[in-house]
């Protein structure tokens, strides 16, 4: 897969015609959010599958995209069911691997535990983009199983790999962005020390900053708690990168 290199608009409204053009085709990656805000869903489909151009007109464009996410892989799913995943995952478009995520999330004979296994591909995958649909596609599984979760994830922490490092943190953030909260994880936020004591002094900034957003979505609810393992940590660990969590996880103290 070629890296993105191109700068990239930083607004929707930015994104340049050829680049828009581009993007819809699905001959290039997006640089940017704005740039997958922007790609038309209904029309990418209908040129990367054109066999489902017609059905691509249930993906409603004024819905967020998560949702129109969520909707491509399910015409994707009525169609074909998962067939058509190991192409997904290796197309040329961020968006359309993103679509092979959301597809993993959509089977319904799928376990919990099975997903998230098949979604390590997505997750690791060089594209920030892909990356984040890979956990916000199973949120909903995780959000009606957190230990199941925790359980499955946690082996992640160990992985070469800072982007595996990271999706097991971030899948399970108590509140989390774009989705859904995580109510065990907000009231009793101990069940994922398992998963995060490892992580405590990870090397990688992109995990650190996962970690550190863990522990303040935590504080929201339970402070005491979270003040109390930064003060563990910063007793049982001098990194640099602890120090950092710790600052970062505690920003909104005052």
């Amino acid at each position: 897969m070629v890296k993105q290199s191109r700068t990239g608009a930083a607004k929707v409204a930015d994104v340049a015609p050829d680049i828009l053009a581009r993007l819809n085709a699905g001959e290039i990656e997006a640089a940017t959010l704005s740039e997958n805000l922007a790609t038309d869903l209904a029309a990418l489909m209908a040129a990367v599958l054109p066999e489902l151009a017609g059905a691509a007109a249930q993906i409603d464009p004024k819905a967020g995209i998560t949702r129109r996410m969520a909707t491509a892989a399910q015409i994707i799913h009525d169609h074909s069911g998962l067939d058509r995943l190991d192409w997904l995952a290796r197309h040329p478009s961020d968006l359309v691997r993103g679509w092979g995520a959301y597809l993993v999330a959509a089977d319904p004979a799928g376990s919990l535990q099975a997903k998230l296994r098949a979604m390590r591909p997505f997750a690791d995958d060089a594209h920030f983009g892909v990356r984040e649909w890979a956990w916000l596609a199973l949120r909903p599984a995780i959000v009606a199983e957190p230990e199941v979760a925790i359980a499955e994830l946690t082996p992640l922490t160990g992985e070469a790999s800072e982007y595996l490092r990271r999706f097991a943190c971030e899948a399970i953030r108590p509140r989390g962005v774009w989705a859904s909260h995580i109510k065990l994880l907000k009231d009793e936020p101990h069940h994922a020390l398992p998963l995060l004591d490892p992580l405590r002094a990870d090397p990688s900034r992109y995990v650190q900053d996962s970690v550190a957003n863990w522990l303040n979505d935590a504080w929201k609810s339970q402070p005491v708690w979270v003040e109390g393992l930064c003060d563990r940590w910063a007793a049982q660990s001098q990194a640099e990168a602890t120090s950092y969590i710790r600052k970062r996880a505690l920003r909104n103290k005052k």
